[in-house]
């Protein structure tokens, strides 16, 4: 357990100092009233990376050429763009714009289009993402956040 004033590793007294209770060592908890000493607990081993840590997430994107693949089926199932957007439930204005390619369905949407069409036009996309830690080990203390002069 660390100090939260000064970060040092010898944290073992519950200190209340102007209301605030803090774990604090020896030489901290002198600036208000020790109300528990704390016994410190074994320690666990740390878990070191030689890489930086990576997170892999799947995102769902609509592919680039989806108004030519809706066109193009409903098309070939002898469909007017009324008929079809009366078939998913949406309005003849949304599917004429997507259709044209100057609007993009929601994913719900374009799940529902590929469902009545069974067309393919949402692909799933894995993206990894590197996190790299700027700060020092361990957890925040009073100490890093307050910048005290000496003179």
């Amino acid at each position: 357990m660390n100090c939260e004033m000064c970060g040092s590793k010898k944290a073992i007294n519950k200190t209340n100092i102007e209301g605030a209770v803090l774990s604090l060592c020896s030489g901290c908890s002198s600036y208000g009233e020790v109300i528990e000493r704390i016994k410190p607990k074994p320690k666990k081993k740390e878990k070191t990376f030689t890489q930086s840590p990576v997170k892999q997430e799947t995102i769902l994107l609509i592919s680039k050429d989806y108004s030519k693949k809706i066109k193009n089926k409903r098309e070939k199932l002898g469909l007017k763009q009324e008929e079809f957007a009366k078939k998913i439930n949406e309005k003849e204005s949304l599917i004429r714009k997507i259709e044209s390619g100057t609007t993009e369905p929601n994913l719900d949407l374009a799940r529902r289009i590929e469902k009545f069409l069974k067309i393919k036009i949402v692909k799933a996309h894995k993206e990894q993402t590197e996190y790299k830690s700027k700060t020092k080990a361990g957890p925040v203390t009073i100490g890093d956040l307050i910048t005290i002069k000496k003179n």
